[in-house]
């Protein structure tokens, strides 16, 4: 009876021991079988697309949202009330290019973890009130100039950003955007030519 106790006991103890040799085969970083647990990530933060951006590359995402907002405004501003066709069909250019944009430049802020800046930049604001006091070619004249002005800057701005960003998702968002801004800025300088006006 006792010697039949101490086989069960045994039998027992081996099989607690198979159990837990098999348990710990699974575990990761073991050569038995795989976990079913998902692998870690790893690589550094530059490795991935939701990279968090700094400096000139922060400064030029924050900046793009409003500045865009404002552009819109301004598109549909001119649509309505300019009266040159070639104007308003330009304006209603700025609002569809515009507003493309913009859903790019929310997508690259999320992935790069920036609020998006709701509010209009004081310039933009400065510029709608007046233009919104100006109707027929004084409007035309002031608006055509403005945009030249603008177009220059933004042209600069994205060729640098283009060649120089740190981040390359800032980088390819720079670059995508650049022909289509270029193209804006040859199309508002004709205008400026056969309205004669400098800017």
């Amino acid at each position: 009876m006792i010697k039949q106790i101490k086989t069960n006991i045994l039998l027992i103890s081996i099989s607690i021991l198979l159990a837990i040799g098999a348990a710990c085969s699974k575990e990761p970083g073991n050569n038995g079988a795989a976990s079913s647990e998902p692998p870690i990530k790893t690589g550094s933060a530059s490795d991935t697309e939701d990279a968090l951006i700094t400096g000139a590359d922060l400064a030029f995402v924050i900046a793009e949202a409003p500045g865009g907002m404002g552009a819109i405004e301004l598109g549909n501003l001119a649509a309505s009330k300019a009266q040159s066709a070639d104007v308003k069909a330009f304006g209603q250019k700025m609002v569809e290019d515009h507003s493309k944009a913009i859903e790019d430049v929310k997508v690259l802020m999320v992935q790069k973890k920036v609020l998006l800046p709701s509010d209009v930049v004081p310039m933009h604001m400065e510029l709608m009130d007046k233009l919104s006091k100006l109707s027929g070619a004084d409007f035309d004249k002031e608006y055509v100039k403005a945009m030249v002005e603008a177009h220059e800057k933004d042209v600069a701005a994205f060729e640098n950003v283009s060649k120089t960003a740190a981040d390359a998702d800032v980088k390819a968002f720079a670059t995508k955007r650049l022909p289509t801004i270029k193209m804006r800025l040859e199309m508002i300088k004709g205008m400026a030519a056969k309205m004669g006006v400098k800017p």
